[in-house]
């Protein structure tokens, strides 16, 4: 093939790759809601992350104020630490080198 061969067929290659993204934006509008929940979940777990005290605060005040919060937090704080501590040896685990 010579240059001018390759140059067509990337040109027809491109062509097919919009026609395809096109088609796929069709089928998947639908979907449009369920990629907006998503992006505002995405949104909100972030402010968490970059605002830890806020959630601290609101969790003590919770737990002042409603006796049976303690309850539910004790048990939901175990759970989390030891789904923490799992993920964390499991990751160890899945880090370490494999051996030939």
């Amino acid at each position: 093939m010579n240059a001018i061969e390759f140059a067509l067929k990337k040109q027809l290659l491109v062509l097919d790759a919009a026609a395809q993204r096109e088609t796929l934006a069709y089928h998947a509008a639908g979907l449009t809601p369920l990629f907006d929940v998503a992006d505002q979940v995405n949104t909100g777990v972030r402010w968490v992350g970059r605002h830890p005290e806020v959630v601290a605060g609101i969790l003590a005040l919770l737990l002042v104020v409603r006796p049976g919060v303690r309850r539910f937090a004790w048990r939901w704080g175990r759970r989390g630490f030891l789904a923490w501590r799992l993920w964390r040896s499991g990751n160890h685990w899945l880090n370490q080198p494999t051996h030939p």
